[in-house]
């Protein structure tokens, strides 16, 4: 049993972090909520609809609506960067080349990514690799966007473009996000909420005034050593 109580509701446009130390299941959550790992037990809903029981089939509406940006990019290798981009469309349906041409150069625009449609995963770097994640994950215009661990392995100036990402999503277009990170300052800055995952249930929930003055040892413990601070007026977070 991965989990005894992971209670959470995520509201529409927020960007809801999840915290927690290695191996505790953050990431599993994800998955689960898109159909990638099956529960056991206890009930998922998405957009009201009960999706543990779900076939693959069934499942299509839901992962339309949702996109999910994973640790590594999970970019295809032998595909250039257009091509990754319309690989979701085309699955999505879409047909017309002009189209996707359109929207690959759209959403490389909104990541900051102009240009760069002909080169392979391999001449890009962490940063841009994860840019290109996103560009492919909001091609299909989706409603909730999941981060797994998205500032893992980069340098403080890519983290800081990783941050202003999903900031400018909520704000450009709308879009709810679940954010897993053991990054404190990435915490701090994107989110609107923080849930703590912590002996095998959702033992915390609040803002980040609430989240800083929790009183509970396990957040405290978990927001220093995640290099984060419990006084505001230390924090030298950029947003972009």
């Amino acid at each position: 049993m991965v989990y005894e109580d992971a209670t959470l509701d995520i509201y529409p446009g927020e960007t809801l972090t999840i915290i927690g130390g290695s191996g505790t299941g953050k990431s599993v959550m994800l998955k689960m909520l898109i159909g990638l790992l099956r529960a056991d037990a206890g009930s998922i809903q998405a957009f009201g609809t009960e999706v543990t029981k779900l076939t693959e089939t069934q499942f299509i509406p839901i992962r339309r609506r949702i996109a999910m940006l994973f640790q590594g990019a999970a970019l295809f290798d032998s595909l250039t960067v257009a091509q990754n981009i319309k690989y979701p469309l085309r699955e999505h349906g879409w047909k017309d080349e002009k189209e996707m041409d359109a929207r690959v150069h759209e959403v490389l625009e909104l990541v900051g990514m102009p240009n760069t449609e002909k080169l392979k995963p391999a001449a890009l770097s962490g940063g841009m690799r994860k840019r290109v994640g996103l560009a492919r994950a909001i091609a299909v215009r989706p409603e909730v966007i999941l981060w797994d661990e998205p500032t893992t392995g980069l340098d403080p100036i890519n983290i800081r473009r990783i941050n202003g990402l999903i900031l400018s999503m909520q704000e450009k277009l709308g879009v709810t996000s679940v954010v897993v990170t053991h990054d404190m300052d990435t915490c701090f800055t994107v989110s609107n909420r923080i849930a703590m995952l912590y002996e095998r249930r959702i033992a915390f929930v609040g803002d980040i005034e609430e989240t800083r003055n929790s009183g509970l040892k396990y957040v405290e413990e978990f927001i220093v050593g995640g290099r984060g601070t419990l006084d505001p007026a230390d924090d030298e977070v950029t947003k972009v």
